[in-house]
């Protein structure tokens, strides 16, 4: 059964891709994920404001701004015990591509067209096969409007693609007027990869001391339907590699997303949950059910369930809904 796939250039022994998270902290638990099956691994994100900012004031953005980060606020040590500064990402991405044999993705988070992209630069001499560029950014600002919004992102990614020459994928928040036209736009612009989506973690209220709280909820399967959409419309349409992120539980998702165009799916909250040892246990499942159903390969299902193949395109747009409300209908 063959399980090899191509993700912004790379050759990859199977779709599975553990996605930036706390557990690309520790050289053994990158090694286990590479035992387990893990095709590649994302790096845990360095943020712009751990490069700009001292640790007094990384300790204030910590603090009050814990609805504007992709990884939750308690991922951090306090400040005081804060040394996953920028040397040292430099120096844990140096160890990984020593420590094992998987292609090594380096993540950056920020949010302007500063100085931080140089970092990009360095994380490519250190070693990474790839960069993925994460633009986390909540226009809470009424007065700016959504094309300066879309500008940016593609004035942060042109600036990382000139000083790299490793791929470049940058991960999209779901919520632009048009995504289509935004994809567009990013590939237009030289992304390597489009990955969907960022989860932006929403703050909750503490009722018994009436402060905003940081809260981290772990994906479920149900949210996997966003990027499974998104990537089923952009296939084909797009030459940048897609990637899913969000959701992804189970061999059965791996292979939606696949069969929407995805090129890999990207694995976190399971793994969080249950153990890298998943990673082995979804990678069997894929070959199972391609056996089962007569797959010879990843390539075989690429894209075979997109709006572009599918013999109802119009599912993926309002006809959908429609249909969808004239079954509950039928309930009553």
């Amino acid at each position: 059964m063959n399980l090899l796939t191509k993700y912004m250039g790379l050759n990859l022994k199977n779709p599975i891709v553990p996605s930036a998270s706390p557990l690309s902290q520790d050289v053994d638990t990158v090694k286990a994920m590479e035992d387990a099956g893990a095709a590649a691994v994302v790096v845990y994100s360095l943020f712009e404001e751990q490069i700009v900012h001292e640790s007094g004031e990384l300790d204030h953005y910590l603090s009050n701004h814990t609805d504007s980060y992709a990884e939750a606020l308690s991922y951090f040590p306090e400040p005081e015990k804060f040394h996953l500064g920028p040397y040292q990402y430099l120096d844990h991405i140096a160890k990984l591509k020593k420590s094992v044999d998987i292609p090594i993705i380096g993540s950056i988070n920020g949010v302007s067209n500063g100085g931080w992209i140089k970092y990009a630069q360095n994380i490519e001499q250190a070693g990474a096969d790839a960069l993925e560029l994460n633009v986390y950014y909540i226009p809470t600002n009424p007065n700016i409007p959504g094309s300066e919004i879309e500008k940016m992102y593609i004035d942060t990614l042109k600036a990382v693609k000139s000083k790299v020459k490793i791929p470049v994928a940058i991960k999209l928040s779901p919520f632009f007027s048009s995504m289509s036209n935004m994809a567009k736009k990013l590939d237009e612009a030289g992304a390597d990869a489009l990955v969907m989506f960022n989860r932006f973690y929403q703050p909750d209220f503490d009722l018994e001391k009436l402060e905003v709280a940081p809260n981290l909820m772990l994906s479920t399967n149900w949210e996997m339907r966003l990027p499974l959409r998104w990537i089923a419309i952009l296939y084909g349409n797009v030459k940048a590699s897609m990637a899913a992120t969000s959701g992804i539980h189970s061999h059965l998702d791996a292979i939606k997303i696949i069969m929407a165009g995805g090129d890999v799916a990207m694995m976190c909250s399971e793994l969080l949950l249950n153990g890298v040892n998943r990673i082995g246990q979804v990678v069997e499942g894929m070959k199972l059910w391609m056996e089962e159903n007569e797959y010879d390969s990843i390539e075989m299902m690429k894209g075979s369930m997109s709006q572009k193949s599918t013999a109802e395109p119009a599912a993926f747009e309002r006809a959908n809904y429609m249909k969808m409300l004239q079954s509950f209908k039928t309930l009553l």
